[in-house]
């Protein structure tokens, strides 16, 4: 069988669930830990501040080495982290004298796998032969929310039928898909994107000198900041904020949130680019603030988990929409162009839940709070997204 342009595509997906995986697993056992092993909600904190900042110095890495990197070589060793990672869950915890550091190391070598997939396989679908990039870019984003949908919904229904106290069997069975992923890169054709003129190679850092690359770094740190918030505090907020059980709490938030968030991103990718981007982003950021406004101020727990949900209608786009305006308006930024602004996106993924986290223990574990300062990054985009736009209008 002839391995085509759209083979790489489906490999990419893989990559997406991959990360998902690799991110949204642990989340969903915060209150397992801090039950199981007396870990404080600060040092629960901790594990995704260190997850984000080890996906952070991954993106910096590749920022740095752009032009060097065997890119199937790294992808494949990538999903082989993923898999050393989800598998560490299941034995390091119990084998090492604190089980804190197991969990730790764990978290650090998936995270190394996210961060290579996060750099390095959005641009090789943008080099793909297709023809609407930014729809595609949305659908590829959309395996990273069917992902966590399929994290949530899978791990609710074995915790269901097998008992929450098995979670170290599912963390191995959840290794099965960067194994699959690991398998298909090392066969599927890479493509890369086009090398800048070599009068654009002469102007050292001439990326950073363009005000219109800052305007999409800050957009990018607050689209990781206002998903991941909701993201990796969606599961707790339900079972311990809201007092409903784990099972409901995770359908009804971080299942929802995924599902939508999935929703949102298939929405523009099927509109083949008819639709404006950039407004849709635009509308989006409002969406979000409306979102973390009912998650944190209404008295009904379902109309919170409504939030919860309609969050991720919200953030759908933020992400890939962001990569898709800077990679028209910047066409040769290539891979370190990439790498840049995932590391901003991870920053805000690092900034963000963390932040949360040490807020909500400063109000006594109130996640309440934590969503109200939150609202700060969607205007944040609002703003950032307006003037951008403003820019590039008044210049035509």
């Amino acid at each position: 069988m002839k391995l085509t342009a759209s083979s790489t595509v489906r490999a990419a997906y893989i990559g997406y669930l991959t990360q998902a995986i690799t991110i949204n697993f642990a989340p969903l056992l915060f209150i397992t830990f801090e039950k199981t092993y007396h870990i404080s909600l600060g040092k629960i904190s901790l594990l995704i501040a260190v997850s984000f900042l080890t996906q952070l110095t991954a993106d910096a890495a590749a920022a740095k080495f752009a032009g060097g990197v065997n890119t199937r070589l790294w992808v494949v060793l990538a999903h082989v982290f993923a898999v050393l990672g989800m598998t560490g869950f299941a034995y390091l915890p119990d084998l090492l004298p604190d089980p804190y550091i197991g969990l730790m190391i764990s978290v650090m070598i998936a995270a190394v796998g996210g961060g290579i997939i996060e750099v390095l396989i959005s641009p090789v679908v943008e080099a793909c032969p297709t023809e609407e990039k930014s729809s595609a870019m949305s659908l590829l984003h959309s395996f990273y929310s069917w992902g966590l949908a399929g994290v949530v919904l899978l791990s609710t229904l074995f915790f269901t039928l097998a008992g929450i106290h098995h979670w170290r069997i599912l963390s191995a069975l959840w290794a099965i898909v960067p194994a699959m992923g690991a398998l298909a890169f090392c066969f599927v054709p890479i493509y890369t994107l086009p090398e800048a003129p070599e009068s654009e190679q002469t102007k050292e850092h001439s990326m950073f000198r363009k005000g219109i690359f800052w305007v999409f770094f800050v957009m990018m740190f607050c689209a990781g900041a206002a998903e991941q918030i909701m993201a990796q505090w969606a599961s707790s907020f339900a079972e311990s904020g809201l007092g409903v059980s784990k099972s409901m709490g995770d359908l009804l938030g971080p299942c929802a949130f995924a599902i939508l968030m999935g929703s949102s991103r298939v929405f523009y990718g099927k509109s083949g680019g008819k639709l404006n981007l950039l407004r849709f982003i635009l509308i989006s950021s409002g969406l979000c603030i409306v979102a973390y406004f009912i998650a944190a101020l209404s008295p009904l727990p379902l109309i919170s988990l409504l939030g919860c949900a309609l969050c991720g209608l919200s953030v759908g786009i933020l992400w890939p929409g962001t990569y898709s305006l800077a990679s028209a308006k910047m066409p040769y930024g290539g891979v370190r162009m990439f790498a840049v602004l995932a590391m901003a996106g991870d920053i805000g993924c690092l900034v963000g839940p963390t932040t949360a986290g040490w807020i909500a223990e400063a109000f006594g574990n109130n996640l309440k709070v934590s969503f109200l300062v939150a609202i700060v990054f969607p205007v944040l985009i609002l703003v950032m997204a307006y003037l951008g736009f403003r820019k590039r209008k008044s210049a035509s």
